[in-house]
């Protein structure tokens, strides 16, 4: 698969997540607070993205060779880059703006934030056997 349409699918799956991150956020916030809710949320995130990802985006280097607990961890190990950049931009959103919707824009824009990052690092890290383009 060429890399464009790589990540036009990667951000297709990213939606997903996105919505597997809101829902997961608004349903734990009333019990453990909105930033302590994020940390699970984008965790059941990373995992749906993962699961999608490596049946769809990058199927044909999945698991090649490596065993599948490995490469999850792996691939939660390297998107730490994108939860940094993810994280700051929905803690600067819920500061800056107010509102009902206010924690599922912080989301988004986290989730745009660290899409890069995660994109090239899911790519050239965790499912990077057998690249041709």
């Amino acid at each position: 698969m060429k890399i464009g349409r790589e990540f036009l699918v990667f951000a297709a799956v990213g939606v997903i997540g996105l919505v597997v991150d809101v829902v997961v956020l608004y349903l734990l916030a009333p019990l453990l607070g909105w930033y302590a809710a994020r940390v699970v949320s984008f965790l059941a995130a990373a995992t749906t993205t993962w699961a999608f990802n490596r049946r769809y985006t990058f199927a044909a280097s999945a698991a090649a060779g490596r065993s599948i607990w490995r490469e999850y961890l792996g691939y939660l190990a390297t998107m730490t880059a994108g939860a940094v950049l993810n994280y700051g931009a929905y803690v600067l959103t819920l500061h800056w703006v107010e509102g009902r919707w206010a924690a599922a824009l912080g989301v988004a824009l986290g989730s745009l934030a660290g899409m890069s990052a995660n994109f090239l690092s899911a790519r050239y890290l965790v499912f990077r056997s057998h690249r041709n383009g």
